[in-house]
Formats: C-alpha cells, structure tokens, sequence
C-alpha cells in the first residue's frame, strides 16, 4: 500500500488513540480532537494492543465507513475494553500497553483455483487476508505474518480463528479477500 499519511502523522494518530483510553479510565474524559484534513479520510483502521508483546485487544474495520480519526477513536476503545476475548483494561495494564495502528486500503477479491494456487499467491508480510466460509469469517492483518511466517500455517490459523476447520481453506474454496496497510506503532508503551 502506498503511503497515505507522514511518520508525523502516523504519530498523532497515535496519540489519539493513547489520548482516547485513558480518557475512558479516567473517569470519560473526553480526549482533544486531530486537526488534519488527512484524518477526514474515510479509510478501514484497525487498532491493536500489546502489553510485552503479547495481544491484548484488537479491534477494527475493513471497510472505509468513517474518517480516520473517527475509526481510531473507535476502534481503541473497542480494543481496549470490548474485545471479546479478554476483559476490559485496566488502568495498571495501560502502563504497560503499546498500540499500533493499521490504515487499510479497500479489500480486494483474491481469485484463486485451489489451494495451491491461493498460497501462490499471497504476499506474506504484504497481505492483510479475509476468509469466510458458510457464515464463518476472520481476518489476520499483514502484521500476524510475524507470528505465523508459513503461509499453509497462517491459512491454518486464520481457518480456526473463523471457527473452522484448519483445512477449510484448502478443501472447500472459502472467499478470500486480501489489503494492505500502513502501519504505525508506538516506539515503547
């Protein structure tokens, strides 16, 4: 993906988020609002938290439905406090949270024979990837090719974590979808 915003920007936008949190922990302050017209954009962000390298929230949306500022807002108070797989942060665990931030581009349709053909061709620690499957779907950001380099076993994963078998992606033809991001993470919490 192209860059659409500075390292400057990548930079407030992160502050936002930061800002947004611990405006939810103390007491719901309301956090300052960006002043770029970068940030009025409507692009899919996805806000993701660490605490020692190990998630600890994330949260966000595919598709471009509001403006930048707006979704990074959003989608770390998401992240932070209504991530079904963990419990709301706590303001002792904010000490210790890193946040990345991922701006997406629009999803592509991913035109694939089979199974072979589809690890062909994904770009791992390019692609973002979307499956979904009979009314199952999951998606992993470019970033999760860190963890799980092999593409069979990234496809493995990302099956599972729709709520499907690890083979779906090669026996029963699941719709994939790929996107790029522009990445920004906070250098330390």
């Amino acid at each position: 993906m192209d860059d659409v915003l500075t390292k400057e920007q990548g930079k407030s936008l992160l502050q936002l988020a930061r800002q947004t949190i611990a405006g939810r922990l103390n007491s719901g302050l309301e956090t300052t609002d960006v002043t770029d017209a970068a940030f009025d954009v409507e692009y899919g962000t996805f806000v993701t938290l660490k605490i020692k390298g190990a998630l600890r929230g994330c949260i966000g949306n595919l598709l471009p439905n509001e403006s930048v500022a707006a979704g990074i807002k959003r989608n770390a108070i998401s992240a932070a406090f209504h991530d079904s797989r963990f419990s709301p942060l706590t303001g002792a665990e904010f000490e210790d949270v890193k946040i990345d931030i991922s701006v997406l581009n629009q999803p592509q349709t991913l035109e694939y024979k089979d199974g072979a053909d589809l690890i062909s061709k994904l770009r791992p620690g390019v692609d973002g990837v979307t499956l979904r499957l009979s009314g199952a779907g999951a998606t992993f950001l470019p970033q999760v090719w860190d963890q799980l380099p092999a593409p069979e076993l990234f496809m493995n994963h990302l099956c599972r974590k729709a709520g499907l078998v690890e083979s779906a992606w090669k026996d029963s033809h699941p719709e994939i979808e790929i996107y790029q991001v522009q990445c920004f993470e906070e250098e330390k919490a």
